[in-house]
C-alpha cells in the first residue's frame, strides 16, 4: 500500500512538473523540425536493469556505422563517463562524444545538441527525478530496458505512469520496452514478454542477452563488437540499433 501510494505521487509531481516545464516560455523545447538529430533517452527508475551497458553499446554501434552521436550520461553515479575514461586510459579509438550532464536542463541542451549530430542517447538515471522528468521531454523516443524478471515488469508500471504523462505535452513521445540480461537458454525471457503484452506500448523483438563480454567491455573501455567482432552480443546489439532506427524513421 506505501509503495502504491509512494509511486501514485512521484507520477503526479511529475504532471505538475511536466505542465510547468511546457507552459513556461524559457523551459519550452525548439522545434522539433529545426534540427536533424534524434534523441533517445534509456530510462528505468529501478536500478540494475543495464541502462548504461545499452547506451554505450547502442551509441557504439550507431557511430561504428556511420552516424554521428553524442552520449549524455544524466546518471550522477556517472557510469558512462567512467567507461570513457576506461576507453580513453586503454588507448582506444574514440567513437562518440561523451558528456555528463546530471541536471535538469536536459530537455533544453539535449535537442540543441541534436542540431549537431545524427543521435544524442541519453543514459538516465535510475529513479524518477527531476532528471528523469527532463529526459521525457527531450527524447524523441524513450527505450526502457528491464531484465527479465516479475519484479522488474511490475517496476515499470510507473514508468509507464510517467510516459502517459509525458505523451499529453509530447504526443509523438514513442517509447518500448528493451527485454535486457536474459540469461540463454531458459524461458524466462518468453515470460517477461508475455507480462509486458499488457502494457500500453511494445517490447522490441529484439533482446540482448546476459553475456560475459558486457562484463568484460565494462573493465575494459570497449564494445562487445571491439572484444570480439562475430560474437553474439555483438550480434544483439547490431539487430537493437537497427531497430531503434526504424522505430525512428
Amino acid at each position: 500500500m506505501e509503495v502504491t501510494r509512494a509511486r501514485t505521487e512521484a507520477a503526479q509531481k511529475l504532471s505538475s512538473a511536466l505542465l510547468e516545464a511546457v507552459q513556461t516560455p524559457e523551459k519550452c523545447l525548439p522545434e522539433r523540425q529545426d534540427r536533424p538529430g534524434k534523441v533517445i533517452a534509456l530510462l528505468n527508475q529501478k536500478g540494475g536493469a543495464g541502462k548504461t551497458t545499452l547506451a554505450t553499446h547502442l551509441a557504439g554501434e550507431l557511430a561504428m556505422t556511420g552516424s554521428r552521436v553524442t552520449l549524455l550520461d544524466a546518471d550522477p553515479q556517472g557510469s558512462s563517463l567512467d567507461w570513457a575514461q576506461r576507453r580513453i586510459r586503454n588507448g582506444q579509438e574514440r567513437l562518440y562524444g561523451v558528456f555528463g550532464l546530471a541536471r535538469d536542463s536536459l530537455h533544453q541542451e539535449a535537442p540543441q545538441m541534436a542540431l549537431e549530430v545524427d543521435y544524442v542517447v541519453i543514459d538516465g538515471p535510475p529513479r524518477v527525478a527531476a532528471l528523469a522528468r527532463s529526459a521525457l521531454l527531450a527524447a524523441d523516443l524513450v527505450l526502457i530496458p528491464v531484465q527479465p524478471s516479475a519484479y522488474d515488469v511490475w517496476a515499470s508500471h510507473e514508468m509507464v505512469t510517467l510516459i502517459a504523462e509525458a505523451r499529453v505535452f509530447r504526443p509523438q513521445l514513442r517509447a518500448a520496452f528493451v527485454i535486457n540480461r536474459r540469461v540463454v537458454g531458459t524461458v524466462i525471457g518468453r515470460e517477461a514478454r508475455a507480462a509486458l503484452a499488457d502494457q500500453p506500448f511494445a517490447a522490441l523483438q529484439t533482446e540482448v542477452s546476459q553475456r560475459i563480454v558486457f562484463a568484460d567491455s565494462v573493465a575494459a573501455g570497449r564494445l562487445a563488437c571491439e572484444a570480439a567482432p562475430k560474437c553474439a552480443a555483438a550480434r544483439e546489439i547490431a539487430a537493437l540499433a537497427q531497430a531503434v532506427q526504424e522505430m525512428l524513421r
